[in-house]
């Protein structure tokens, strides 16, 4: 059985994330992503729901430095 090992630093985030996570899904073509078993999905779309996460992430954190 694989256990999540991800935790977040910030747990008041976490709400923020899956809703990004799930915008992110719906804009790459998976409809009701949260409701699917990510088990069914390929490690290609679930990489790309991930992967998207993090170059939002890194795109948020540059606009923020580079307003200081």
């Amino acid at each position: 059985m694989a256990r999540n090992r991800n935790r977040i630093v910030v747990p008041e985030a976490r709400q923020a994330l899956d809703q990004m996570k799930y915008e992110i899904a719906n804009e790459l073509g998976m409809s009701d992503y949260q409701h699917t078993d990510k088990g069914n999905l390929t490690s290609r779309q679930n990489g790309y729901v991930g992967g998207y996460m993090v170059k939002r992430m890194v795109e948020y954190a540059e606009q923020n430095m580079s307003n200081k």
